[in-house]
């Protein structure tokens, strides 16, 4: 991958080194416009599904099990197709992934950013019975953060 791939919030102000802006989640965060977010594109197809999304309520002790899912739908041929396209940006230059959530720590972009940075996390977060864990990258794509989805 030939680009920096990061994550921030879309209420963050626009940096000149963002590149291409993603809008990742589901639902239009609040409060916005469209102007105003300074957006490149919104893939919604790679954020988790509503069943999911209400199930997990951002609630940090189902993080975990969160994680697990959220893999697991990004097999899915949609949202698998928004993964390559999001490659296929990052491959050009710097890509931000933005998301409205209030806990980015505790979301589905932080396990995002890890997919793209790195393939093997899809296999190491799907159903593994050992309970394998990785510790995601920050917001920079270093790792060591204390992002954690076993």
């Amino acid at each position: 991958m030939k680009g920096q791939v990061r994550l921030r919030r879309v209420y963050d102000a626009r940096l000149l080194d963002d590149g291409v802006r993603v809008l990742v989640d589901r639902v239009w965060p609040r409060g916005l416009t469209k102007a105003a977010v300074h957006l490149d594109e919104w893939v919604t197809d790679i954020a988790p599904s509503t069943r999911l999304r209400r199930w997990y309520g951002h609630r940090p002790e189902r993080f975990t099990e969160f994680c697990r899912r959220y893999l697991i739908e990004l097999r899915d041929a949609q949202s698998a197709a928004a993964v390559d396209r999001l490659r296929e940006l990052a491959d050009t230059g710097p890509v931000t992934l933005l998301t409205a959530t209030k806990d980015v720590e505790h979301s589905h972009a932080p396990v995002l950013l890890d997919l793209l940075l790195d393939a093997r996390t899809a296999r190491l977060c799907s159903s593994d019975a050992a309970g394998t864990a990785y510790a995601p990258r920050n917001s920079v794509g270093e790792r060591g953060s204390p992002w954690s989805c076993p």
